[in-house]
């Protein structure tokens, strides 16, 4: 039972096992599921209601109960959990130190930092303070690439602790860790459980603008714990909290390396991007400069369907034909073994959706967004992508291409958050 403490999980009504540390509530009451908080109700056959936007992890039914097991984790007290050789920059030591004086004060805070800025080793003495006290920590993000690039970062610098990693494509249900990696989904299965959680890439679909998974969050944190939000481009809803004096904000406007992000290049194409199977020239001239340089390419496009065409009309031209590619989207079942060719240098061009926009990081890249005008791409994810390149500190520059039709405001706001940023 003790693998449960922290966690809330589904029950039929006539089950009476009972625990002293656990409590039991109807799992949907008041017309609100208690579980996602969501009102979106339908019928079973059986005319009893159930919750729709939790399917996912589970239905919930008015038949059923929440278990919660209330139960504090007791973790043993070590003074030097962090066992991370590296050093903080002068710049990220001062937003490092920031967030430890908030935790201990008890208050909420967003971490505003450019794409690049270290916020992972930021985070670590952070999780440090908390870790020593025996207390329980996570670090959640919307988007599976991102926990899966996470784990080995933290579970290196924290050698002394147990970490564990949970999302939906692991079968283990998550168990109680002192330090726990997970989606935002996974935090609907925890109650109460978290002394510290760390939401990052909080402007990231599904968790932004979705009120399932904010209060799945706010129901996973201690009454008294300390949540912290990261983000290169924070929300309206946190910058609203931020005026209200209900959240603290803390801002690192320059990259790890000291450098300033690279600023894109617009290119107006008057003509389609493919043309009967062949690449648009200019297109072409692009993708050559890069590859000439020695730089892999992320190509985004907008839609999955397009990437078999892409991928067709680049090695159809002859001067591409002896690369090495692939393509990548959300559904594809090699997805995390590509993105790892690529990370190698055995892949020289990753035909990819918005699904690496953010959370990745490879040497080197260069990046071309064809159809930046399209609306699958907000401004913020212009930014997040056009953030996949200078990462390095021997290559912080590069080419950062937004094509397109016909301006849009996306492009122009995310041209100007980037300038903004770079002063």
């Amino acid at each position: 039972m003790d693998e449960l403490i922290g966690r809330q999980w589904l029950a039929n009504q006539e089950d009476i096992t009972t625990i002293s540390t656990c409590e039991k509530v109807p799992a949907i009451q008041a017309d609100r599921c208690q579980r996602c908080g969501s009102q979106l109700l339908a019928y079973l056959p059986s005319r009893k209601r159930y919750c729709r936007s939790c399917l996912g992890i589970g239905r919930v039914s008015e038949d059923q109960v929440l278990v919660r097991n209330l139960a504090t984790a007791v973790f043993p007290k070590n003074p030097a959990p962090l066992t991370w050789q590296g050093k903080l920059t002068k710049h990220q030591t001062k937003i490092s130190q920031a967030l430890v004086n908030n935790y201990h004060a008890g208050k909420t805070t967003l971490v505003h930092a450019v794409t690049g800025a270290g916020k992972t080793e930021m985070l670590f003495p952070l999780l440090a303070a908390c870790l020593a006290d025996g207390k329980r920590a996570a670090v959640a993000a919307p988007r599976i690439d991102v926990i899966n690039e996470l784990y080995p970062r933290l579970a290196e610098a924290f050698a002394q602790i147990k970490v564990g990693c949970y999302h939906g494509k692991r079968e283990a249900e998550p168990g109680c860790e002192q330090l726990t990696l997970l989606t935002t989904h996974q935090l609907l299965k925890f109650y109460r459980a978290f002394d510290l959680l760390i939401i990052d890439e909080v402007d990231s679909f599904p968790y932004a603008g979705d009120p399932m998974l904010h209060f799945g969050a706010k129901n996973a944190v201690k009454t008294a714990g300390v949540t912290v939000y990261l983000t290169a481009t924070p929300t309206s809803d946190l910058l609203a909290e931020i005026n209200q004096g209900k959240v603290a904000k803390l801002t690192l406007k320059r990259r790890f390396h000291g450098q300033k992000l690279p600023v894109p290049r617009e290119k107006l194409f008057l003509r389609p991007y493919l043309n009967h199977g062949r690449l648009n020239p200019q297109l072409a001239e692009h993708i050559s400069r890069a590859i000439k340089a020695g730089h892999p390419l992320l190509l985004f496009v907008p839609k999955i369907t397009e990437i078999p065409a892409y991928l067709a009309a680049i090695k159809a031209d002859p001067q591409f034909a002896q690369l090495k590619l692939a393509g990548v989207h959300a559904a594809d079942p090699e997805r995390l073994s590509k993105v790892e060719a690529f990370r190698r240098g055995e892949l020289e061009i990753l035909v990819t959706t918005t699904i690496l926009e953010r959370g990745v990081t490879f040497k080197h890249v260069w990046v071309i967004i064809l159809a930046a005008d399209d609306r699958i791409y907000s401004a913020s994810s212009l930014v997040q992508i056009a953030g996949r390149v200078g990462r390095a500190s021997d290559d912080p520059t590069g080419l950062v291409l937004f094509c397109y039709h016909r301006y849009t405001h996306n492009i122009r706001q995310a041209m100007q958050e980037i300038q903004e940023m770079n002063q």
